[in-house]
């Protein structure tokens, strides 16, 4: 079989091509192949193919040249999804549960609930097109506060716009760390491997983080503690006042903690009038910037640390945020409309 030199290289683009039809370049490269001398056995070998695929193929080329390279048919009319498709695809997953007792549908079994008619691939491109995924669950928690309006507008109020010449922190502790050695050595990350840590482990004790998160810096100031009690809220006010220039207004955000609110704090704050307390929100930890702050060092040091002992937590949470405060970062709070009133129902975004 002899090519021109224009055939040929429209043959080679064809076998070359990223982004054609694969049957296309199978055709190409045959006819190259053949074009090349090959016997049909070397072909076979090469293409993984029958001797009829070479038989109809060569003649097709011979007869018709590169336009018999082309299928004969176009294929099916692709699937449409109509718009009453959709809802009723929609309908049936927002509204109705599986009959079997199922908590939340799959796409095949919603496909056989709906008698076969609709393929359980063109539920799922349905849910993915309008944010769909009966998979998930997440956990909300509602305010019950009455005051939650004031609360939050108090709270908000010294994120997006706080008293000059102020200090603004949100306080908070995390309780109960555990200092957890492993009982089996921790196999390292290797190529094609994840860290391994052991089920199996000691329990060395606990300990509590208090921590202050600037807003204007990102600084942190952080204590351990054994015990979370209000005399040791009192002691870390005091730390916060300590390191401020003295007679400087402070500005602490705290959750509604027990010990956050007893006569000894009372006391705190009337022998230090510059230290102001406010109050987040029943069941609105959300609001409370330093909350933010705990999930990063609970994802960088403690979900996986290995503690010998808790004065080897205590150090090396110590560690972690000296290190911290070398290159500290600030929250951007943005509410996205100031104009509405705040309410439970707000929608409040923090980056």
């Amino acid at each position: 079989m002899k090519l021109t030199k224009t055939e040929r290289m429209e043959l080679q683009r064809q076998m070359s091509a990223l982004n054609g039809r694969a049957d296309a370049a199978r055709h190409a490269r045959l006819i190259l192949l053949i074009a090349d001398g090959l016997t049909w056995a070397e072909i076979r070998a090469k293409l993984d193919c029958s001797d009829s695929y070479i038989s109809r193929w060569s003649k097709r080329f011979e007869e018709e040249r590169l336009a018999g390279l082309f299928a004969r048919y176009a294929g099916r009319e692709r699937y449409k999804v109509t718009d009453h498709i959709e809802a009723r695809v929609l309908a049936w997953t927002t509204k109705h549960k599986p009959s079997d007792g199922s908590t939340h549908w799959s796409s095949r079994k919603l496909a056989a609930e709906l008698g076969g008619d609709i393929s359980h691939m063109t539920i799922t491109r349905i849910w993915a097109k309008h944010g769909l995924k009966p998979h998930r669950l997440e956990g909300y928690l509602s305010s019950n506060d009455p005051n939650f309006e004031t609360k939050a507008a108090d709270v908000i109020g010294l994120y997006l716009n706080p008293p000059q010449n102020a200090a603004v922190f949100c306080v908070d502790e995390k309780t109960a760390i555990q200092a957890l050695d492993r009982k089996d050595p921790v196999l390292p990350l290797s190529p094609g491997r994840a860290e391994r840590h052991g089920f199996e482990y000691y329990r060395h004790g606990t300990l509590s983080l208090y921590a202050a998160f600037n807003t204007k810096t990102g600084e942190v100031l952080g204590k351990t503690a054994d015990r979370h009690t209000s005399a040791e809220f009192v002691a870390f006010l005091t730390d916060i006042v300590v390191n401020q220039p003295k007679g400087k207004e402070i500005h602490v955000i705290a959750d509604n903690l027990s010990a956050h609110k007893t006569k000894h704090v009372d006391a705190f704050l009337a022998a230090h009038g510059n230290v102001h307390l406010h109050f987040t929100p029943t069941y609105s930890s959300w609001l409370n910037q330093v909350e933010l702050w705990f999930a990063k060092i609970e994802r960088d040091v403690i979900a996986r640390g290995v503690f010998t002992s808790v004065p080897d937590l205590k150090r090396k949470l110590m560690r972690y945020i000296r290190q911290y405060n070398k290159q500290p970062k600030t929250v951007k709070w943005k509410y996205f409309d100031p104009s509405r009133r705040i309410t439970p129902e707000s929608i409040v975004t923090v980056h």
